[in-house]
């Protein structure tokens, strides 16, 4: 409650600084959360709408992947990203760093685009390879692709807890 005016008239106001997050049972549970790949174009609120049949949804796809600015947290589109590149680089085909192939240790997919086996090098190392501005930006954009959704069965239960921890 907040007197605004100083005039006794009491309203009720959001407190803006209260951080509620999802619980990471939620989001280590691996049956809870499905893998997710965004497709070109697609914004929180799309992805909402398909798994939970609700636009207004979009708030918990960003809230379970840690997206707290779906500007910059979420995937650009091909055209956006084109923009992005132009913006951002003289060259999008100047070497960005060099890298090489991991030669030991797991070396699993992870997703449509898996890079977890090259690690960065000098580029005098042995098998050194040249990674572009525009390929290190992709792989980025890639990882941002991939998110997790919750599965639509818990979806009810998570919006009941989300509101009685904002209430607290």
């Amino acid at each position: 409650m907040y007197d605004i005016k100083g005039n006794d008239n009491w309203k009720l106001v959001p407190d803006i600084f209260r951080r509620v997050k999802s619980r990471n049972k939620i989001k280590d549970n691996l049956v809870l959360l499905d893998q997710y790949d965004v497709s070109d174009g697609e914004r929180p609120e799309h992805v909402a709408y398909k798994v939970y049949g609700d636009a207004d949804l979009f708030w918990v796809v960003c809230m379970i992947n840690k997206i707290e600015n779906p500007y910059y947290d979420w995937p650009l589109s091909n055209l956006q990203f084109e923009n992005y590149m132009k913006d951002k680089y003289d060259e999008v085909d100047a070497v960005h760093h060099w890298e090489k192939i991991q030669s030991s240790g797991p070396q699993i997919g992870a997703g449509p685009e898996d890079y977890s086996h090259m690690i960065e090098c000098n580029s005098t190392d042995a098998g050194a390879g040249a990674v572009t501005n525009a390929e290190y930006e992709r792989r980025i954009q890639d990882k941002k692709r991939q998110i997790r959704v919750l599965d639509p069965k818990y979806i009810d239960l998570f919006v009941r807890e989300f509101k009685s921890l904002i209430r607290q």
